[in-house]
C-alpha cells in the first residue's frame, strides 16, 4: 500500500507552498488506493506554537483534503533518544561545541544545504563548558554500511552520497533531534512508504538513506515534487511572510478551486514553478 504524509512544523502559518505539497501528497496516495498521513513536527524548541497545529487541519480541511493524523513528534522524545544512544554506542556520533559563526569559518566545502562542517571537533574534541550538539561520522558509517542507494519517484536510481552533506547534526544542543534523526524514525514508524516533499530536500534523503541502513528501518521511495517560487524565483517560506492559507480561507476564499488550480499548475500571479 502507498503511505505518503504531510508533515509540517507549528512555528508559522501554511502558504501555498505547503497546499501544493499537501495536495502531491494526498493525490499521490490516493490515486493508489493508498493512505495519506498528517504528522505534527512540534520539537522546534520555542518556535513551536501548539494552537497552529488546529489552523493546520482547517486549512487541509479547507483545501478538500482527507487524511489520517499520526502521534505528533513531541511523543516520541523517547525513540529518538534510544536511536541516539544506539549511533552512539557504535561509536558513530561525537559531541561538537561549534558555533554557527566557526563552522562558516571553517567551512571544509559548500554543500546542497550551505556550508559542510570541518570536522575540528571530530579531530580536537569539543570546547569544554560549551553546549554540544551530537554529529553522525559519516566517513565511518559508511564504512559500516558499504555504498547504498535510493530511488526517486521523477530523478530515478541515485547513489547515496551523505558525504556531500558532510558531518550533520543528529541531535541538536536546544532540541531532542535533528530534523534528519526525527524524520527518519518518524516515517518508519508511521510506515511510510512514498516519502513526498520539496526539491530542497532532495540531498537529505542521502543522509536518510543512510541512517536508514544504520538503523535497520525499512527503505521507502521519495517523490521531490518541484517548489512553489516567488517573483524572485525564491521558494515560499514562512520567514518571509509569504500569504497564509488562514487568511485566504477566512476572507473567504474558494479552498476547492485553489487546489484544482494548484493542481492544473494555474498559479497566482508572481508565483512559479522551479526547482529553486
Amino acid at each position: 500500500m502507498t503511505v505518503t504524509r504531510f508533515a509540517p512544523s507549528p512555528n508559522g502559518p501554511l502558504h501555498l507552498g505547503h497546499a501544493y505539497s499537501a495536495i502531491v501528497a494526498h493525490d499521490l496516495a490516493r490515486a493508489a488506493g493508498g493512505r495519506f498521513l498528517l504528522r505534527i513536527e512540534d520539537i522546534d524548541g520555542a518556535r513551536s506554537r501548539s494552537e497552529l497545529a488546529e489552523d493546520f487541519r482547517l486549512d487541509l480541511a479547507w483545501l478538500g483534503l482527507e487524511w489520517d493524523e499520526v502521534p505528533a513528534q513531541s511523543t516520541r522524545l523517547a525513540d529518538y533518544a534510544r536511536a541516539a544512544e544506539a549511533l552512539r554506542g557504535e561509536g558513530l556520533l561525537y559531541p561538537c561545541s561549534c558555533t554557527r559563526a566557526e563552522i562558516t569559518e571553517d567551512a571544509a566545502s559548500i554543500g546542497p544545504e550551505g556550508p559542510v562542517y570541518s570536522g575540528r571537533c571530530r579531530r580536537e574534541g569539543p570546547v569544554e563548558g560549551r553546549p554540544v550538539a551530537w554529529r553522525l561520522d559519516v566517513a565511518k558509517a559508511l564504512a559500516v554500511t558499504g555504498p547504498l542507494s535510493w530511488t526517486d519517484a521523477l530523478a530515478g536510481e541515485q547513489a547515496a552520497r551523505p558525504e556531500l552533506l558532510g558531518d550533520v547534526v543528529m541531535v541538536r544542543k536546544d532540541e531532542p533531534a535533528s530534523y534528519h534523526l526525527a524524520a527518519t524514525l518518524d516515517d518508519a514508524a508511521d510506515g511510510v512508504t512514498l516519502v513526498t516533499r520539496g526539491q530542497d530536500l532532495f540531498s537529505a534523503s542521502h543522509v536518510h538513506r543512510l541512517l536508514q541502513a544504520l538503523l535497520g528501518l525499512p527503505v521507502p521511495r521519495w517523490h521531490h515534487h518541484p517548489l512553489l517560487l516567488d517573483a524572485e524565483g525564491r521558494k515560499l517560506a514562512k520567514r518571509r511572510n509569504s500569504p497564509s492559507l488562514a487568511d485566504r480561507r477566512t476572507r473567504g476564499e474558494d479552498g476547492l478551486l485553489l487546489a484544482a488550480q494548484l493542481r492544473l499548475h494555474r498559479l497566482p500571479a508572481g508565483i512559479s514553478l522551479g526547482s529553486a
